[in-house]
């Protein structure tokens, strides 16, 4: 599939608000479950406590 050109991305951005990626998630490295992991605890400590 070709490259859209750049007077299209611009079209799309001027619609929809958003750019087109340049690298979409799947091409992205995996996430290790360290990085996982550090995100689960930001989310523990920073539960508001009214869910506790």
């Amino acid at each position: 599939m070709a490259e859209p050109s750049r007077e299209s991305r611009e079209l799309v951005n001027r619609i929809f608000g958003d750019s087109i990626p340049d690298v979409t998630r799947d091409e992205l490295e995996p996430t290790s479950p360290d990085d996982r992991s550090e995100r689960d605890r930001w989310l523990r400590d920073n539960v508001p406590p009214h869910h506790d």
